[in-house]
């Protein structure tokens, strides 16, 4: 039986970590297979056989473009993930009879074969290059429409595949995609005329990963929801401070949802709570999944991120033990999770 989890959007960090934590599950016997499907923001990732000089741009375009540089131990070159390009990360253990390699990557590019032919897109492979291709693309010759980057320890498997549904074309233009300058990239939306939708290619993918990996499925979603929101004064953000019985880190006004309350509802309720704030929250169009703290199996949790203004005094709920007003770049280099940097990122591009 193999769980597939469907988590949205997932910072690139984060998604390390929590392949990390249920390979590490899986190994104990404490989780089955799994596989996660998600999309990433904007990252250029840097595999363990990656050559410098194919990352074009400098890390000011890069930083100017709000694209993040990482270097991982997959194997290949460099590769680049975004909104509108679906992530698998298959978490796997292979058993005796197909601990090979190569045969699980064919598997895996089989999966995404039989996927693009369902909604009528006929995609091949090429032996001298890895992953899967467009033979004749709408923008001439052969180009790559799925990337592929796997880790495998013990028959232990992590990372995995990246397909181009719809994601910003013009970013793999900063750098050579997978090493590969015979050839560019594609996308379903550009060979098809239309991206089909991100939940029905899911499905798909899921539906063919089990069909040639001859496995059931099960679905899972996550195990809570939370509400993360920056609390801003003029050009400065609030940071809470936790009790040292409970971290002792600094955070943004955090918290879960109730049963059947909505994340807006839950933002003002832990504004009022957690500072004497009072006020509605601002969506900021930003949610997506982590694992909370450091549990095996893993707690998976999906937060929805808000803005708000503060211009009263700030009164403290008892699980924090002192806060600071901050500005933008201070807020980034004290929070220690993704996603709650860019909460704070998204505070200011999107609040006037």
């Amino acid at each position: 039986m193999i769980t597939v989890r469907h988590l949205g959007r997932v910072e690139y960090a984060d998604g390390l970590k929590l392949q990390q934590t249920l390979q590490e599950a899986r190994r104990a016997g404490e989780v089955g297979d799994t596989l996660l499907l998600l999309q990433h923001n904007p990252v250029l990732t840097l595999g363990r056989g990656a050559k410098a000089g194919n990352v074009l741009a400098s890390p000011e375009v890069l930083a100017a473009q709000g694209v993040e540089l990482v270097e991982t131990d997959r194997g290949g070159d460099v590769t680049y993930h975004g909104p509108g390009q679906l992530v698998g990360y298959p978490l796997l253990h292979l058993p005796p009879g197909k601990q090979d390699v190569r045969r699980y990557v064919r598997s895996l590019e089989e999966t995404l074969i039989r996927t693009l032919a369902t909604f009528g897109l006929e995609a091949t492979r090429f032996p001298q290059w890895p992953g899967v291709w467009v033979a004749q693309s709408r923008l001439g010759g052969p180009r790559k429409i799925a990337a592929l980057g796997v880790h495998l320890s013990r028959w232990y498997t992590r990372h995995g595949f990246a397909l181009n549904v719809e994601p910003t074309l013009e970013h793999f233009s900063l750098i050579v995609p997978c090493g590969i300058r015979e050839a560019g990239v594609t996308s379903m939306a550009v060979e098809l005329g239309a991206a089909p939708p991100m939940a029905e290619v899911e499905a798909e993918v899921a539906r063919r990963f089990g069909e040639v990996f001859e496995s059931p499925l099960q679905r899972a979603g996550v195990d809570l929801r939370t509400v993360a929101v920056a609390v801003r004064r003029a050009e400065q953000v609030l940071l809470l401070q936790r009790t040292e019985a409970k971290g002792g880190f600094w955070q943004l006004v955090t918290g879960r949802l109730e049963p059947g309350e909505r994340p807006a509802d839950a933002a003002a309720r832990e504004l009022a709570e957690e500072t004497g704030g009072q006020g509605p929250a601002h969506d900021l169009q930003y949610t997506h999944a982590f694992a909370l703290g450091d549990a095996r199996p893993p707690v998976l949790c999906e937060e929805h991120g808000f803005g708000a203004r503060l211009s009263g005094e700030v009164r403290l709920s008892a699980e924090h033990q002192r806060f600071e007003w901050v500005g933008r770049d201070e807020a980034l280099a004290r929070l220690p999770f993704a996603g709650l940097r860019e909460v704070v990122r998204r505070s200011y591009s999107e609040m006037s």
